[in-house]
């Protein structure tokens, strides 16, 4: 029977903690319950006595009143801190809270104030970090490309859309591959950390590293391009120059005393044979001249004197010039002409030699039965041959000064092309296609 009253008396809690209602109308609900019941119990035991059954009951008031006066004074300030919490949730971290008078309470409320607070200024630290890198990023003379998790583009900076072609928003939220550029597979195999110099067609030269920052507590890679080409080619020509001007000076300097001998001997000699190896070595010292003024002429190379001019003359005369060569020795060359006038700002003379030099080497890449074709179209000129390919290993040495694939070769030839163009700040390559043509082409 007891057990049976107990459960009975209980079941109101249990029926209060199961309704989903606020803990503090809980607490209410049960402050009011428990001063109902000691109300009921005084008014048992004590109704025989009515001036101890009246103080009991003022008691049970006063006591009821100060509950809930207590209640207030603690739900006060933990609705002002819920309310900051959820200023905290949208992210707003100006909200601070005032002191109530409570002490406990009061340092609760410092320590908020504090931790708010701490949030705010490394919330503007972080804002400050954040837009101060965007700045850097735009402003960076390096091409830097930030991937997703997905190794997709997220950002391209200024540098690296000039670097390939595109312009801002532009394949964004895609893979490195549609950039088309022959840069991307040796990015595509770079590791978190790796920095390579590679060189591309034989003469752009790119420094790339890959690396990563943390954003959210997330790696995230970004890839850094440098071109090097200028500064590299600008050490190249310094060297070399140096070495050419000290070979001519030797050479010139030792060319005029053996000439003078040799003009002394020659008016002394009667004899045929000796008169006649006096002369070979004569001519053989001027050719000798002629050689190291080709190699000086490419460091003496002077700027390039822009004028309008018609590419479509230009290319024509050259076709006419080189015809008769070419039909010699049973090479087709073919004249196209894709625009009817194109025009551009260059040294005529200058354009001239590289477009001699690039025929001359397509002549004597190509043998009887074989094509060489000139084209000029509104992304520039080009000139291909089905002759013998570029040698795969040979391909990025193309360029290189002194370098050269034929048994007489001196190495100028394409050295002086490639000084020309860059000069005139046109794009330039030389590869064998995949169809077997190899094409020289200027943009």
């Amino acid at each position: 029977m007891r057990k049976s009253n107990l459960k009975n008396l209980l079941q109101p809690f249990q029926l209060l903690l199961l309704m989903r209602i606020s803990l503090g109308v809980r607490y209410l609900l049960y402050l009011g319950f428990l001063h109902a019941i000691i109300m009921l119990l005084s008014f048992k035991v004590l109704s025989a006595n009515k001036l101890y059954f009246i103080i009991s009951e003022v008691l049970v008031l006063l006591s009821l009143i100060i509950s809930v006066v207590l209640y207030q004074a603690i739900d006060r300030p933990f609705k002002l801190l819920l309310m900051g919490a959820e200023a905290m949730r949208d992210q707003d971290f100006s909200i601070k809270l005032r002191p109530v008078g409570t002490t406990e309470l009061d340092q609760l409320i410092e320590v908020y104030n504090q931790m708010i607070e701490q949030l705010r200024t490394e919330r503007l630290q972080l804002t400050e970090q954040h837009f101060f890198l965007e700045k850097l990023i735009q402003a960076s003379p390096i091409a830097i490309l930030v991937l997703d998790f997905d190794e997709n583009l997220l950002k391209i900076n200024p540098k690296a859309q000039d670097l390939f072609g595109i312009v801002e928003g532009q394949f964004l939220h895609q893979p490195l591959s549609v950039l088309g550029h022959p840069i991307v597979n040796a990015l595509q195999k770079l590791q978190d950390g790796e920095s390579k110099t590679i060189q591309i067609n034989g003469l752009s030269t790119f420094k790339i590293q890959r690396s990563f920052f943390m954003d959210k507590g997330f790696a995230r890679p970004f890839l850094m391009i440098e071109e090097l080409t200028s500064e590299i080619l600008a050490t190249e020509k310094k060297a070399y120059g140096k070495v050419i001007r000290m070979m001519a000076h030797e050479v010139n300097n030792s060319i005029g005393a053996v000439n003078s001998i040799l003009n002394v001997a020659q008016q002394m000699v009667e004899e045929p044979h000796l008169l006649h190896a006096l002369e070979v070595a004569s001519d053989r010292n001027e050719r000798l001249c002629v050689f190291m003024r080709r190699f000086a002429d490419v460091v003496r190379l002077p700027e390039p004197h822009l004028e309008r001019q018609s590419l479509n003359e230009v290319l024509a005369n050259m076709v006419e010039l080189w015809k008769g060569r070419a039909t010699e020795k049973g090479i087709e060359l073919i004249w196209k002409e894709q625009v009817q006038q194109k025009f551009a700002m260059i040294d005529r003379g200058q354009i001239e030699q590289v477009l001699i030099n690039v025929l001359k080497n397509a002549i004597e890449s190509c043998g009887v039965g074989n094509q060489i074709v000139v084209i000029l179209s509104e992304k520039g000129i080009q000139i291909k041959n089905n002759g013998r390919p570029i040698p795969e290993e040979l391909a990025h040495l193309l360029f290189t000064p002194f370098f050269s694939n034929k048994p007489d070769g001196q190495g100028i030839g394409l050295m002086l092309c490639r000084e020309i163009l860059m000069n005139h700040n046109f794009q330039f390559s030389l590869k064998t296609q995949d169809d077997g043509w190899t094409c020289f082409s200027i943009e």
